[in-house]
C-alpha cells in the first residue's frame, strides 16, 4: 500500500500540470480578456461580477497590477479605439501580455511549484491571500454539509433497504425525489421566506458567517454564533444533496443483502443485525466511499456558489465565479490550481477509505 501511495502522490504534479496546460490553451482561444475589460471599464461600458469590482476602483487596481504570471490573449482590443497606443502598451506589459503565451505559461508554472499565485489584476492583492481568506467559508458549507448528509443518508438507505417495499420506504422515497428536483437554492429561498424575516419568522441571520461582535462574544458564545449563521446554507445544501447517496446505499445494500453469503449467515443463525452490519455493511459501503470525493468536491466549490450569492457568503465558489466573469486570470488559475490539488488529495483519501473498509483490497496489487 505504501508504494501505491507514493506513486498516487507521483502523479498528482502531472495531473496538476495537465489540467492547467489544458485550461490555459482554452483561455488564449475565448474572446475578451483583463485587458479589454480595464478598457471597458475605463470607458464605463464594463459589465462587473458584482458590485465589488467597480469601474473605478477596477481601473486603478488593473494600472497598478504588474502580475506577469497568467495567461491572457493579446491582438487587437475592442474598446481600444480613442486610446493611446502607448497607454494600451503599458496596460499589456503591467498585465504580462506583452510576453509570448508559453513564456508566460512557463513562469505560471514556475511559481506555481512555490505555491506563488501571482496577483489579482483587479483586487490588487496577491491570489493565495485571496483564497486564504476565503477559505473557511468554502471548508464550513462543505465539510458540515457533506458530513449531515453522510450522516442522514447512510441510515436512511439502510432503513430503507431493511424495509424495502413498506409504507416507510414509499414515504421516504418521496422526500427523497423531492430533494433531488428541488435545487438548492430554491430551498435557500424558501428557508429565508420563512425562518430569515422573508415574510413569516425573523430567527436566523441573512448575511455572513459569523456576527460583527464576533470577536467580542466567549467562547461559546462564538461557537453557538457560528452555527447560528450556518444552519440556513448547510440546510439548503443538505436538503438537495442526501437523495442521490440514500438511493445509492439502499440500492447498495439490496444488491448484497440479495446474495448467497447472506443467505448462509442467516442460516447459519446469526443475529439480522450482525449479518447487516458484520458482513453486509462492509461490502455495500465500498460504493459509498467511492462517492465521498466527489461530494466533498461538489458541497466545496461548486454546489455552494449559489447558496453563498443567496446568503452572502464570500467563499471560494463566489471567488472563481467573479474571476472568470471579470477575467481575472490570476484567480482563475489559482483557484483552478486549488480546487484541482484538493480534488486529487480527496480522491487519494477516497482509495485508502477503500483498504481501510475492506482490508482485503491491496492497490499494490494492481498493474499499471
Amino acid at each position: 500500500m505504501f508504494v501505491y501511495l507514493l506513486r498516487r502522490l507521483a502523479l498528482i504534479p502531472l495531473t496538476l500540470f495537465g489540467i492547467i496546460a489544458i485550461n490555459f490553451v482554452i483561455v488564449q482561444i475565448a474572446p475578451g480578456g483583463p485587458v479589454e475589460q480595464l478598457l471597458a471599464q475605463l470607458k464605463n461600458t464594463a459589465v462587473s461580477a458584482t458590485a465589488r469590482v467597480g469601474g473605478g476602483e477596477g481601473a486603478e487596481a488593473g494600472r497598478g497590477a504588474a502580475s506577469t504570471q497568467n495567461a491572457g490573449s493579446t491582438g487587437a482590443y475592442r474598446g481600444a479605439q480613442g486610446l493611446d497606443p502607448a497607454f494600451i502598451a503599458e496596460i499589456q506589459h503591467q498585465f504580462g501580455f506583452d510576453q509570448p503565451a508559453h513564456v508566460r505559461f512557463a513562469r505560471m508554472i514556475g511559481d506555481y511549484l512555490s505555491f506563488d499565485l501571482g496577483k489579482s489584476y483587479f483586487r490588487d492583492r496577491a491570489v493565495l491571500d485571496l483564497v486564504l481568506d476565503k477559505l473557511p467559508v468554502s471548508i464550513s458549507l462543505g465539510l458540515w454539509s457533506t458530513l449531515l448528509i453522510y450522516l442522514i443518508s447512510i441510515p436512511l438507505g439502510i432503513a430503507k433497504a431493511v424495509r424495502d417495499g413498506s409504507r416507510f420506504d414509499v414515504l421516504t422515497s418521496a422526500a427523497v425525489i423531492v430533494g433531488y428536483a428541488i435545487p438548492a437554492f430554491l430551498f435557500a429561498i424558501l428557508l429565508i421566506v420563512l425562518f430569515a424575516g422573508g415574510r413569516y419568522l425573523d430567527w436566523f441571520p441573512l448575511r455572513g458567517l459569523v456576527s460583527d461582535n464576533w470577536s467580542e462574544l466567549s467562547w461559546p458564545g462564538r461557537i453557538l454564533d457560528y452555527f447560528w449563521h450556518l444552519t440556513l446554507p448547510v440546510t439548503a445544501m443538505v436538503i438537495s444533496g442526501f437523495a442521490a447517496l440514500t438511493m445509492l446505499t439502499k440500492n447498495s445494500f439490496l444488491d448484497e443483502i440479495n446474495k448467497q453469503y447472506v443467505v448462509t449467515a442467516r442460516a447459519k443463525g446469526l443475529s439480522e443485525r450482525r449479518v447487516l452490519y458484520g458482513h453486509v455493511f462492509r461490502n455495500a459501503m465500498l460504493l459509498v466511499i467511492a462517492g465521498f470525493p466527489a461530494t466533498l468536491v461538489e458541497m466545496l466549490f461548486t454546489g455552494s456558489v449559489l447558496i453563498e450569492v443567496i446568503f452572502s457568503l464570500d467563499g471560494l465558489g463566489l471567488l472563481g465565479f467573479e474571476a472568470v466573469i471579470n477575467r481575472d486570470y490570476p484567480v482563475m488559475f489559482g483557484t483552478l490550481y486549488m480546487f484541482s490539488l484538493i480534488g486529487l488529495l480527496l480522491n487519494l483519501l477516497s482509495d485508502l477509505s477503500y483498504h481501510w473498509v475492506d482490508p482485503r483490497i491491496d492497490f499494490t496489487a494492481r498493474v499499471g
